[in-house]
């Protein structure tokens, strides 16, 4: 078969699309033809490398995918051939109530061969169903940032109708699923991005607010439009760039949520501002079975739209992931396998 993969961690130039021996499934995997995949952050991350972490190299990224059954291993029970799946790319142990908090959690393209070829073998725990008439570019950009956003401001950051909440990066990948999200669970709903076309995109999509990053401040901006007060709830998945100003934007009591850092991950902690303000800062990691559950049966039913910015063929991956570094557009990108072009 053909895979993106690369051989050493570096720029974008360590990217090939070449031959790669075909996946042979385990008993209790799932053989998967790939209609298409699609791209996070995660993805440079990991092409650049993470500390701590050693991948088997040749590494296929891509946490990302959707496709066909074509083969299941003999103790699959969940799926048969021809049925149509998406990957929910967190690997847990699934006899515990949160397997996210398994010691040995893992991510499918991050900590092991990831599922940007033209076929994947995947565990039958991280299959979903995907609905006929769903788009096969819906169906692979959605899972990853859905049940990221859903987890984090649902059921970790508890969201209520009414709270005020501000989202960073509000044209991103998990940016705008957590727009969605908010506006969806009654939320007002202020949003950050760095061009009027994206800032344009946000409202549509349910933000109140919108906020220019790159003309003022945002916890400026934000204690202008709540009076001094401050919002309940900050989405900030950006990191060291804009910690501050995330703590600077919360009410008295407010937190924090957080699922990544872009940017960096060791900011100035600000525990004055902290303690004062009796903020909270709490963590998440990709979603239960159940969450994630949840969270795209809202997307298969149209109330979320994950955005596709781009669709590339797997040949042009560096060009995907030079769409993300260098932020020129909002939403998703998409990769299709050449062979399905």
């Amino acid at each position: 078969m053909k895979a993106v993969q690369f051989e050493e961690h570096g720029g974008r130039e360590v990217i090939e699309y070449g031959e790669f021996p075909d996946p042979d499934p385990d008993r209790d995997e799932v053989l998967v033809d790939v209609k298409a995949g699609a791209l996070n952050h995660l993805d440079i991350w990991t092409r650049k490398g993470l500390p701590g972490i050693n991948l088997e190299m040749p590494h296929i990224p891509g946490s990302d995918c959707a496709g066909v059954v074509e083969e299941v291993g003999e103790d699959v029970t969940r799926f048969e051939e021809g049925d149509r799946v998406a990957l929910s790319a967190g690997v847990g142990d699934n006899r515990m109530d949160d397997p996210t908090l398994d010691p040995k959690f893992h991510i499918i393209g991050e900590h092991v061969r990831g599922v940007h070829s033209e076929y994947a073998a995947i565990p039958e725990d991280n299959l979903v169903p995907v609905p006929e008439g769903v788009d096969w570019e819906v169906a692979a950009a959605a899972p990853l940032v859905f049940q990221t956003a859903w987890r984090m401001l649902i059921h970790r950051g508890e969201l209520q109708a009414g709270e005020d909440v501000l989202v960073l990066g509000a044209s991103g990948g998990v940016g705008h699923a957590a727009v969605q999200v908010a506006a969806h669970a009654g939320a007002t709903v202020y949003a950050t991005a760095s061009t009027e076309e994206k800032l344009e995109y946000a409202e549509e999509i349910g933000a109140d607010h919108t906020i220019n990053y790159e003309e003022e401040d945002f916890s400026r901006a934000i204690r202008e439009e709540t009076d001094g007060a401050g919002v309940d709830m900050v989405v900030d998945h950006v990191g060291a760039q804009t910690w501050d100003e995330s703590l600077k934007s919360l009410a008295k009591g407010g937190r924090i949520v957080t699922c990544g850092a872009t940017t960096g991950p060791n900011p100035d902690a600000g525990l004055n501002r902290m303690f004062w303000n009796q903020l909270s800062v709490i963590g998440s990691t990709m979603a239960t079975p159940e969450q994630t559950e949840e969270a795209l049966e809202l997307v298969w039913d149209g109330t979320f739209e994950p955005e596709i910015g781009e669709v590339l063929p797997m040949s042009e991956t560096a060009r995907a992931h030079e769409i993300i570094e260098e932020r020129e557009d909002f939403g998703k990108v998409v990769v299709v396998p050449d062979s399905e072009l």
